[in-house]
């Protein structure tokens, strides 16, 4: 808990660290615009080319496990900025990679340093009062979400301008840069739990086990984040390919339209805040599956191209309107649970919820190279469906619960 007589957070130091979250954050989304152009100059085959998305994903599960619980523990400053020295050099590895191997290593290894962003946001919350606590953790999670958005886009364009080994040897600099600023620039905070590590890795199994509301909110968002991984896989294979003929420029154009969907943020922060936490949810599911459904009853003739086109940039609003409606409406469900426990619970959260984001990129690559494009919108559509239909045992309950309360 908060010192009431401490000073609040500035904002200054919030914008710091919400700039900070997002520039990190981004380097987990580079590549998902370029693993056309990485696979073919890496050797990868089309089957595999999923991996180059996948394995980033991997590391970073692996980093919200075993790294960032370790924010309940040591000195956040120092967990932090060694994250973002461990990042830069795996980014500077992915920049000079030849082969599929150096790559896939280079990956591995920036997800799991990236997971210092998930470390930023609990550390936020420490440095407010409690009367601003949520409002200055939505600021935060905002850049992250802002990160995401606009890492697509860029790793695009910088790669059409130059090629896309400029993309990771910029992000090292960056990262470095972040690293430098955040060294000089946050205070000390050594957390008063004295726990050793094994028995801090055991209190991860017994939160899952415990905390019905985690597991429902990361199997939520595990179906949202699977479908979205699996969508920005493939679709820029798709823009590339004969029926679009999209240059990276144009993928880039495509994905900046898709930052629209970062409107649901605040929404569903307002609904969650007013008491509808359940049928906003239900909404940002729903949104995930008609953001397949578009697509595939786009026309498919030459003539109609724009048509199709236009169907699919409406599909990637629609897709990342829910998917930040659902992160907005999960975070704040999870962060009202203990601050004493916030770093963990951050961790095991976006870890579940991540290892759906890798297996959707994993599959949408193997079925876009071996069962085509409707195939793979099909698969995409059912991580959201599943989550749904999960959904309808909390809205049953619910109903049970008002009837027995009328009843009474």
């Amino acid at each position: 808990m908060s010192n009431p007589a401490q000073d609040d957070i500035s904002p200054g130091m919030v914008l710091l660290l919400a700039a900070a979250t997002g520039l990190i954050v981004a380097n987990l989304y580079y590549a998902q615009t370029l693993v056309g152009p990485i696979s073919a100059a890496t050797g990868l085959s089309p089957q595999a080319a999923g991996l180059i998305v996948t394995l980033t994903q991997i590391g970073y599960t692996l980093g919200l496990l075993f790294v960032v619980p370790l924010g309940d523990l040591l000195e956040n400053r120092r967990l932090i900025v060694g994250g973002l020295l461990f990042t830069s050099a795996m980014l500077v590895l992915a920049a000079f990679s030849t082969s599929a191997w150096m790559f896939l290593t280079a990956a591995l290894g920036i997800g799991l340093g990236s997971v210092a962003a998930q470390i930023i946001v609990p550390f936020a919350a420490h440095l407010s009062k409690e009367a601003t606590r949520g409002h200055t953790v939505g600021k935060v999670v905002s850049g992250l979400l802002l990160g995401i958005m606009l890492a697509r886009p860029a790793a695009s364009l910088i790669a059409d301008w130059s090629n896309w080994h400029v993309v990771f040897g910029g992000a090292a600099a960056v990262v470095l840069a972040v690293a430098l600023v955040l060294r000089a620039k946050l205070p000390l905070r050594a957390p008063a739990a004295k726990i050793a590590y094994p028995a801090l890795m055991a209190s991860l199994w017994h939160l899952f086990l415990r905390t019905p509301l985690l597991r429902r909110r990361a199997a939520y968002h595990a179906g949202l984040f699977g479908a979205f991984s699996l969508f920005w896989t493939v679709t820029p294979l798709m823009l590339a390919g004969p029926q679009f003929h999209l240059s990276q420029t144009g993928i880039a154009i495509f994905a900046l339209v898709g930052m629209a969907g970062a409107v649901a943020s605040p929404i569903a922060g307002r609904l969650a805040d007013a008491g509808h936490t359940l049928m906003a949810t239900a909404a940002a599911l729903a949104l995930g599956v008609i953001g397949f459904a578009l697509p595939m009853v786009a026309p498919q003739l030459p003539g109609l191209r724009n048509v199709a086109l236009a169907m699919l940039v409406l599909a990637s609003i629609v897709l990342d309107m829910g998917v930040a409606a659902n992160l907005v409406l999960g975070q704040r469900a999870i962060f009202t649970l203990g601050a004493e426990v916030r770093s963990r619970l951050n961790g095991v959260y976006f870890a579940l919820f991540f290892a759906g984001g890798a297996l959707g990129s994993a599959l949408g690559g193997w079925m876009y190279a071996t069962h085509g494009w409707h195939a793979t919108l099909l698969t995409g559509m059912a991580f959201p469906a599943l989550a749904l239909l999960y959904w309808l045992t909390e809205y049953a309950g619910h109903v049970s619960t008002l009837k027995a309360e009328v009843k009474a």
